[in-house]
């Protein structure tokens, strides 16, 4: 058994979806890992981490819109040190989540057909957003 470790770094040009899928595969290749376990962390309390469609645009639009009418931004909000989004992608954070695992089976992610892993940028301006990989197998 053996695990590795990395911190990846990642520009966001404001709020999105951003597919990473690419990145995180061409790191695991290069562990020489076949089966495990890998676990995302997303250093963040204002973007997160998804596992999503990967096809159709459309998906990432929908549920781009729906986060934003499940926590809108507003002057409601007590916090608001970094501007009106600060809050609100808190907020966003929470409700998608800042940790993923995904299972490796012969050399690859197990993830479906359709399946992408995206880092999701909550607030508007650009961003360096870091990761961490854990990766433990054989």
């Amino acid at each position: 058994m053996r695990q590795t470790t990395a911190i990846l770094s990642f520009d966001t040009p404001g709020q999105g979806l951003i597919e990473i899928t690419r990145d995180v595969t061409a790191w695991i290749k290069a562990q020489a890992i076949h089966q495990g376990l890998l676990t995302l962390f997303c250093r963040h309390t204002s973007a997160s981490l998804l596992i999503q469609e990967n096809a159709a645009h459309e998906v990432r639009t929908d549920l781009q819109a729906w986060i934003a009418r499940l926590a809108p931004e507003s002057d409601e909000y007590a916090h608001d040190d970094e501007g009106p989004d600060d809050m609100p992608a808190h907020l966003r954070a929470t409700l998608t989540g800042i940790q993923l695992s995904v299972p490796m089976i012969g050399g690859s992610l197990a993830l479906g057909t359709w399946q992408g892993i995206y880092l999701f940028e909550h607030r508007r301006r650009p961003h360096r957003r870091q990761l961490a990989l854990h990766l433990i197998g054989e």
